[in-house]
């Protein structure tokens, strides 16, 4: 990549080396990667005339298809390449170079994030979404929250394989997006399915991920980065054995308790909020979390008897679902959050009311223990993140962050 921008700020000389080093390479490009290439040569004019009219006579002969093509290139170019193929005689299924009518609305609905109006499309009955594949187009080009809505509708196969052979969790490897990687795991998608080269969606995810970046350590105060978060949660999808099970003790001894359990799920998510904010942000929007009501910490139980609703049990579950994708994709962080929580005494830090001074002292001291524990995960994380990476790429490491003047939220 560094080449590619030196291509188009670099002056005259060294943009003629580094065209001919480009020139050489070429032939053992992905294709993909060809597309990135001639995106940027083509910006340099004729200073890399020899490189665009080598990319495109790659592309030609490819399997690219024109929506990929005309998502990438501008029209001139695409106009060129479609021009060469056909002088060429090289038009595959004409449907796959160029999209229907029908495709076409589909897509068109989906470039406006108008998922209602692919439901309508749908019923017309003119294709369907595999035939068109717009599940892959949505996982490349569309938000991610189209995407999940495209698959909340339960019309598409998501191990489907377009005409390049690229399952659609392939093709979300490549747009490192966490959010929709876990949502395609949830519903079903193959991390060991292969592309027609022997790539996995992981080695895809890898490949695409920059070393010193998936070696960095997380900054405190700071998000996971997104490719890296990527590669682990690949990682953890393709073991045979997830954490499963109760979130922790507490929940377990919680029993029926709802509103027990109700309290534990929003202290459990709050923390991992403030210490692992991508993570959890991944797991709360792939529950949605945020399209439930949050439960009243402060309810006083002596003014009225507590009762369950229907928008408790919404939030519970959508709250369990949040502890439940952390578990499976994220178990570091679910085993730092399971120590915190199951500590016997964090219930009382919350209570001041008659305490005398020597209580509160003791409690104070406690919470200074807690904190610490907090740090101490925090650092042995990020050490055995370091070690993990520097003797095998295949290890990734997830860290959060602990600030010194965070509280934690406990039951009355």
């Amino acid at each position: 990549m560094e080449y590619i921008v030196s291509l188009n700020w670099g002056i005259n000389k060294t943009r003629v080396v580094l065209q001919r080093h480009l020139l050489d390479i070429l032939d053992n490009v992905t294709e993909d990667d060809i597309l990135v290439v001639l995106s940027v040569a083509n910006m340099c004019n004729r200073a890399c005339e020899r490189l665009v009219t080598k990319c495109i006579e790659i592309i030609v002969k490819s399997d690219i298809d024109v929506v990929m093509l005309e998502k990438t290139l501008p029209h001139d170019v695409v106009k060129q390449i479609t021009d060469s193929r056909q002088q060429l005689g090289l038009e595959r299924n004409e449907d796959n170079i160029f999209p229907n009518k029908h495709v076409k609305r589909i897509l068109r609905a989906l470039d406006s994030d108008d998922v209602e109006l692919v439901g309508m499309l749908l019923k017309e009955g003119h294709t369907t979404l595999d035939d068109a594949y717009a599940l892959h187009y949505a996982v490349a080009y569309c938000d991610a929250k189209t995407t999940t809505e495209l698959l909340d509708l339960g019309l598409a196969d998501v191990n489907h394989r377009n005409p390049r052979g690229f399952t659609v969790l392939h093709v979300a490897a490549m747009r490192k997006e966490p959010k929709v990687i876990v949502s395609l795991l949830t519903k079903g998608a193959r991390p060991s399915d292969l592309t027609l080269d022997g790539r996995k969606a992981l080695q895809i995810s890898k490949r695409l991920t920059k070393s010193v970046d998936y070696l960095k350590s997380t900054e405190e105060g700071k998000a996971s980065p997104k490719n890296r978060l990527c590669i682990e949660i690949l990682e953890q999808a393709e073991r045979r054995d997830p954490l499963l099970g109760e979130a922790s003790v507490s929940l377990a001894m919680a029993g029926d308790d709802l509103r027990v359990k109700l309290l534990y799920l929003e202290n459990r998510v709050c923390l991992a909020k403030l210490l692992f904010p991508m993570e959890a942000k991944v797991a709360m929007d792939i529950a949605q979390v945020d399209g439930t009501v949050e439960f009243p910490l402060t309810v006083d139980l002596n003014e009225a008897p507590f009762r369950i609703k229907e928008e408790h049990l919404n939030r519970m579950r959508a709250l369990s679902k949040t502890v439940e994708l952390g578990k499976r994709f994220f178990p570091r962080c679910s085993k730092v959050l399971d120590k915190i929580m199951d500590a016997e005494d964090l219930s009382e830090l919350a209570h001041v009311g008659n305490d005398t001074t020597e209580e509160r002292q003791r409690k104070k001291t406690r919470y200074m223990e807690l904190q610490d524990m907090l740090s101490k995960a925090f650092h042995e994380d990020k050490e055995e993140f370091n070690r993990s990476t520097m003797s095998s790429s295949s290890s990734s490491t997830s860290i959060g962050m602990v600030r010194s003047n965070n509280r934690l939220t406990t039951r009355k």
